[in-house]
């Protein structure tokens, strides 16, 4: 945790989330059948498999698991770096017919979810997507939700939320919420897209 942060989720609040997510899945879904889970490069690759083991556990069902790479249908491409860093795209099934729930680590203004559809039916037309989220934190600027919330957060513009991973970031699994410092020259300061500002 810094100076500026504080842990609003811990290790086993982590846990518990994703296992409650599990099984609202399946019951949403009516069961196991025809059902697939894909993951958004980064952080919810490592949640999508977690939730899929969750699933194993209380269904005896392994489901599929792909990675969906938005990179190059992101909206903002053009603020990222100017080599963006491409983790790639798998997706080991067939979409037709299957209801693909899409999981990530932070819900905020929507546009990572509407990149991620772009690239999802860019690769087949599943019978249904649904959205999994860690965190959502508000701050819709498109009609997208959630149909799986892990945590509900209340924040400002001026805060982010950094999801930290124990497959990604090593240590424990936190969330944790950051206040953004006044500029000195008084102007406000914004969340940097590594802050999930564009998620």
């Amino acid at each position: 945790m810094t100076d500026t942060g504080r842990r609003i989720m811990t290790s086993d609040d982590v846990r518990r989330a994703l296992v409650r997510i599990s099984h609202e899945i399946v019951e949403k879904h009516g069961g196991a059948g025809d059902l697939a889970l894909v993951g958004i490069q980064r952080r919810g690759v490592p949640l999508a498999h977690r939730i899929r083991e969750a699933i194993v556990q209380h269904e005896g069902v392994a489901l599929p698991v792909g990675t969906l790479d938005i990179t190059f249908y992101r909206d903002d491409l053009s603020r990222l770096a100017r080599q963006p860093l491409v983790k790639g795209t798998d997706l080991p099934f067939s979409l037709e017919s299957t209801t693909v729930v899409v999981i990530d680590d932070v819900l905020y203004t929507g546009r990572t979810v509407r990149a991620a559809m772009d690239a999802l039916v860019d690769h087949g037309r599943p019978r249904a997507v649904r959205l999994a989220v860690l965190v959502d934190r508000g701050h819709r600027e498109l009609p997208i939700r959630a149909d799986h919330v892990g945590k509900n957060v209340p924040t400002s513009i001026e805060e982010t939320i950094r999801v930290h991973l124990r497959e990604v970031d090593g240590g424990d699994d936190e969330v944790i919420i950051e206040r953004h410092p006044e500029p000195e020259d008084g102007t406000s300061a914004m969340p940097s897209v590594g802050g999930r500002s564009a998620a």
